[in-house]
């Protein structure tokens, strides 16, 4: 870790124990996906682990998350139990949501986890909500949106923006550029290469950080939140990362650029982060093993704990209209 890091031996061992639990979680749902056993469209975050692991990570229950499509991540991270986001994305009755929501409709309210959507940018407006309840509240809680560099094309988000600007709201955007917006590179949809950049009209404070360099969203996401809890706001965390699988599972990636590829493999944030805990002295191979076996051990215990699980009644749905 930089000399300078809010990051101490703890923290460290408890952002690897969380990332590959993301990875082991993710690579796994995967196969399921392939095997026909995980349904819907299945949007993988592997390569972005590390931020959803240093900002998550920091947040407690009473804290909200919103996150958008790609949200396995960001929902562990913030303490839903991964047996319950296995057997959700399965199909299964004992899923967070009875396995009628799927993976791109996970909540966990239990845990401040408030919902993912498959409307790119729609998470924005709903966080703006509950960020102004805090506020209007005066607690020290606040709120946390996870979204992609596409998102900032759409209407929503300078709405949310502005609004979030105006009204000084404890509610940190952050954003996970990963140069991608589905299949459209950053360039081929906006003029402006960094989303930091996009919200300097609005004046509120913003910062964009390697997001591979775990270590620097944990520091730049603690600075926000410790300012955010005395009900100072709003904030934008720009974290620039890279998807190591396509849009979806099943995408043929015929736009993506092979040598890219390869430089991103060697900036993949778990072996980095790997790496500079034991340079710094605060973790051994042989814990870092153990920690990976132990993730893997429980996310198999998840699968299956998932295939026991009934499918959900389908009489479930008429206790799920409102009208």
């Amino acid at each position: 870790m930089t000399p300078d890091s809010a990051l101490d031996a703890e923290e460290a061992h408890e952002l690897l124990r969380t990332m590959w639990r993301i990875r082991l979680f993710e690579e796994r749902v995967g196969q399921l996906k392939r095997n026909l056993q995980v349904h819907g469209l299945i949007h993988l975050s592997i390569g972005g682990e590390g931020v959803a692991a240093a900002v998550c990570g920091q947040l407690r229950d009473d804290d909200a998350v919103y996150s958008g499509h790609r949200a396995h991540g960001h929902a562990i991270a913030k303490g839903a139990p991964i047996n319950g986001v296995m057997a959700e994305l399965m199909g299964r009755d004992s899923g967070l949501c009875h396995g009628v929501g799927g993976s791109m409709h996970l909540v966990d309210t239990d845990h401040g986890f408030m919902g993912a959507t498959g409307v790119v940018g729609g998470n924005l407006p709903l966080a703006l909500g509950t960020a102004l309840t805090q506020h209007l509240k005066g607690t020290d809680q606040v709120t946390v949106a996870f979204f992609g560099d596409g998102a900032v094309q759409a209407g929503h988000f300078s709405e949310s923006i502005n609004l979030a600007a105006l009204w000084e709201l404890p509610l940190i955007f952050v954003c996970e550029n990963n140069g991608m917006a589905e299949f459209t590179s950053r360039e081929e949809h906006s003029t402006i290469e960094r989303v930091s950049d996009v919200v300097a009209p609005y004046g509120f404070e913003r910062t964009t950080v390697n997001g591979s360099d775990v270590p620097a969203v944990y520091d730049a996401f603690s600075r926000f939140l410790t300012e955010a809890r005395k009900g100072k706001g709003p904030y934008l965390l720009e974290c620039v990362t890279y998807r190591r699988r396509g849009h979806y599972e099943g995408d043929p990636e015929k736009y993506r650029d092979p040598v890219a590829e390869q430089e991103w493999a060697e900036r993949d944030p778990l072996a980095r982060m790997t790496e500079r805990a034991i340079k710094q002295g605060w973790i051994d191979e042989a814990t870092v093993n153990a920690i990976e076996r132990e993730a893997a051990a429980e996310i198999e215990a998840a699968v299956a704990g998932a295939r026991e699980s009934p499918f959900p009644d389908p009489e479930i749905a008429r206790s799920l209209v409102y009208a």
